[in-house]
């Protein structure tokens, strides 16, 4: 017989394809905390450095370092709901970046923050075992 989605939520495996859009999302942001630690000028289209730059590039070296490390600790250790939570802030993240580039007409970056965010949230469905949008999906049981 077919398991239901809270027998699912409960089993320690995570599926294979959700294993791998975690870690390409943790490299995308060590990629970014690399970038803005080593070479801060690209986040900046390559103009000079201002304080206020490098206060800015050091906060999403911490940021997107701390990210990328909490998913794939998560993974690591199994930690289903908790890699759920993440995987959600993650996806909210993005969206807000969409948003963000919409809002100053970048628009060649949203596809693929799109399709990041849609993976991101589909996979936090799976794990969760029921839809985001309920509350009994946030709450402890």
């Amino acid at each position: 017989m077919g398991e239901s989605s809270a027998q699912r939520a409960t089993d320690t495996r995570i599926p294979v394809w959700i294993a791998v859009i975690v870690i390409i999302g943790a490299v995308l942001l060590l990629v970014g905390a690399l970038v803005s630690k080593v070479d801060p000028t690209l986040l900046t289209n390559n103009n000079p450095m201002t304080d206020a730059a490098r206060v800015y590039a050091d906060y999403t070296f911490a940021r997107d370092l701390a990210v990328a490390v909490m998913l794939l600790f998560l993974l690591f250790v199994r930690a289903r709901r908790m890699l759920a939570g993440f995987m959600t802030l993650v996806a909210f993240i993005q969206v807000i970046d969409i948003l963000d580039d919409l809002a100053r007409g970048a628009f060649v970056l949203i596809p693929g923050l799109l399709i990041f965010a849609i993976l991101f949230l589909i996979g936090a469905w799976q794990l969760f075992g029921r839809p985001l949008w309920q509350m009994t999906t946030w709450r402890d049981s």
